[in-house]
């Protein structure tokens, strides 16, 4: 087991009692990323002799610039390559239900307990609990489902039902989509953030998926991203209830608000129903972003934005156009809804483009002493917004094929 690896599986607060015991200096300042490469012998503050380490690669690194170089098998491999140190496979967990059951679970790297019962922080770091992704490792998962052996979080995610979704959106993601990403580096690898996208699909939220995904798949410390959702998806039976298990959250300032301030990542598609519902005419036109409330919630909890651009998402069901009509029906049914069209599709089955996935800069937060200025947070909304229209016509401009 390299250093680098025991370190990553250690919280931000004992990175900081380690570091404060080797003498680092700015430790105070640094990021948990930062705490890492110092402690591990490759930052510049290090007084004691450097380890060797084995450093910890994403798949883009491994297998090039992504499904434009590697094979969705040789992705798959990189990724379980990648995911592979984080555990000690010699060690299980030594759990045991007052039902006598043991957990059985591969213990954390450098801990005692696996990722479900206390190894890692589970709810902001996205780690297979069985040590590698596959639907081989479903019965394990419903095993431990049906044992009921570990906790959810307050607002509802349920890290085994994320881990069934995360096996599914893989299919998508390597086989299916080929998603292309680049600029990772810019999502922080500990502590709050919003990450920003824009919006389409028309038909289902593919771009929420394929971007929780992302992260979850192409971070050096896999990390979930908790997206936001309408009305719809915490009404609608059965859906609201997988919605809010798989790591979902509701478009309200408590739920935004619990999130940051327990340092979780946080997406969010600001243009809502006029970015989802728009017509095909209108592809990858990034609509109005409201009135900057993420930004609010950003410099409320010092948390820096990360804006994305997404291509691909637009053409998995291309809308040939937008009903009034269909709304009103949709209202009649859910009256709590405030959709004002419904995009109308042709084909049910979602079609197999590539997609890329741009992250941006960060913005970072402003406004500490927590006095708002509505004109400057408008005039910050729409730099975060044109930034990714710029990266938008710049990526559908070269891309070729959609295919």
């Amino acid at each position: 087991m390299s250093e680098r690896t025991r370190l990553a599986a250690m919280t931000k607060t004992e990175l900081q009692a380690l570091a404060r015991d080797r003498s680092v200096a700015g430790r105070s300042r640094m990021t948990k990323a930062a705490l890492i490469d110092a402690l591990a012998g490759t930052g510049p503050d290090v007084d004691d002799e450097p380890s060797t380490t084995v450093r910890v690669r994403s798949v883009q690194e491994v297998v090039g610039n992504g499904s434009q170089t590697g094979s969705a098998r040789t992705r798959r491999q990189a990724l379980a390559a990648r995911i592979a140190p984080f555990f000690d496979e010699s060690r299980t967990c030594p759990w045991t239900s007052v039902e006598g059951f043991p957990c059985a679970l591969p213990a954390i790297a450098g801990q005692n307990s696996c990722a479900l019962h206390g190894g890692i922080d589970i709810f902001d770091i996205s780690l297979p609990i069985t040590g590698k992704l596959g639907t081989d490792t479903w019965p394990t998962l419903l095993r431990h489902l049906l044992i009921s052996s570990y906790d959810v979080d307050p607002i509802g995610l349920d890290p085994i039902v994320a881990e069934v979704v995360w096996h599914i959106a893989n299919a998508l993601y390597f086989e299916y989509f080929r998603v292309d990403v680049e600029g990772i580096e810019h999502v922080p690898e500990s502590g709050p953030a919003i990450v920003v996208g824009n919006h389409g699909g028309a038909a289902l939220p593919y771009d929420a998926l394929m971007l929780t995904a992302s992260i979850a798949n192409e971070m050096p410390v896999p990390r979930r991203l908790r997206v936001i959702a309408t009305e719809i998806f915490n009404m609608l039976p059965w859906v609201s209830h997988i919605y809010r298990k798989a790591g979902g959250a509701y478009a309200s300032p408590g739920d935004v608000a619990h999130l940051l301030s327990h340092g979780r990542l946080v997406g969010v598609f600001p243009e809502g129903e006029k970015g989802f519902m728009k017509p095909f005419s209108d592809a990858y036109q990034v609509q109005r972003f409201g009135r900057g409330g993420f930004l609010s919630h950003a410099d409320q909890h010092q948390a820096p934005v990360v804006p994305v651009a997404i291509v691909g998402s637009e053409e998995v069901h291309p809308a040939v156009g937008v009903s009034k009509t269909l709304a009103k029906l949709v209202r009649l049914v859910l009256p709590e809804q405030r959709i004002e069209q419904v995009a109308v599709v042709l084909n049910p089955i979602p079609l197999p483009v590539r997609w890329r996935i741009r992250f941006l800069a960060p913005l970072q937060p402003e406004n500490p002493a927590g006095i708002e200025d509505p004109l400057k947070t408008l005039e910050r909304t729409e730099e975060v917004r044109t930034s990714i229209q710029a990266a938008l016509d710049e990526m559908v401009g070269t891309r070729g094929s959609a295919f």
